[in-house]
């Protein structure tokens, strides 16, 4: 029995009822299921007005998600490869500035139990961090700060 092929917009809201998507991403993912008739942009400002879809929800979502493993530079890398507007972006900055240090912190305690023992040691945590995204300050802070003994 052969199944019924689904619409854009159910296909959309089923993107969508998995996690929040942007509308760039949601455009990339549903354009190869466009057929004659179909208008993408007419539907994503169907989502887009009914709530469905919202960049900026999108954007504190994908930060909530990066910011337990990665650093502010990476995290917004990955917002400016979703072609977020700025303002959407600008509104996060802010809030993952004021966290940064004690992020770095957490992720190189997790991943470090010990503190660096010699001059190439604390060259390979400094390379982590930096490698996750983590700013100059963040990663002297998180340097310096003692770890617990467990």
């Amino acid at each position: 029995m052969i199944k019924p092929q689904m619409s854009l917009k159910a296909r959309a809201l089923r993107f969508l009822s998995m996690r929040e998507h942007s509308r760039a991403e949601l455009l990339r993912k549903l354009s190869p299921y466009v057929q004659d008739g179909e208008n993408l942009e007419l539907i994503l400002d169907w989502l887009e007005s009914g709530q469905y879809l919202s960049d900026q929800r999108f954007s504190e979502s994908l930060a909530h998600r990066r910011q337990g493993r990665f650093g502010n530079q990476k995290i917004f890398a990955e917002l400016h490869s979703h072609q977020l507007k700025n303002v959407d972006i600008n509104e996060l900055k802010l809030e993952l500035q004021q966290n940064e240090g004690q992020r770095a912190i957490e992720v190189l305690h997790r991943k470090f139990s010990h503190g660096a023992l010699d001059a190439s040691e604390k060259a390979k945590q400094m390379r982590f961090l930096a490698q996750r995204g983590f700013s100059s300050s963040a990663i002297h802070l998180a340097m310096r700060a003692e770890r617990e003994e467990i």
